[in-house]
């Protein structure tokens, strides 16, 4: 596994915490609760990690030369509860390049 694959894993796994936290806890705190701290708190890094997943997935598709719908199916993940984790053990856990 290179350590371009190795970053984007580890970038995959944190972009879909942060997204599973946003959307199944801070959000529904924001409007249940009327306390929007949670969201602007955890609203940022989310965005970090889900611009650095797109930039590196595009790379990663590149270097293990992905098709054009294997790196649709991986760009669309990321906008999926949980999509991120699928990615991972599907395409990424078994990748030896």
């Amino acid at each position: 596994m290179t350590k371009l694959t190795l970053l984007f894993r580890i970038t995959a796994v944190l972009e879909g915490l942060s997204y599973i936290i946003l959307l199944f806890i801070a959000v529904p705190i924001k409007y249940l609760f009327e306390d929007p701290q949670y969201v602007k708190m955890l609203g940022m890094p989310h965005g970090l990690f889900f611009m650095a997943y797109i930039v590196l997935a595009v790379m990663v598709g590149a270097d293990l030369k992905w098709n054009n719908k294997t790196l649709f199916i991986v760009l669309i993940a990321s906008i999926i509860p949980f999509g991120t984790f699928y990615i991972d053990k599907k395409y990424l856990r078994n990748e030896h390049a």
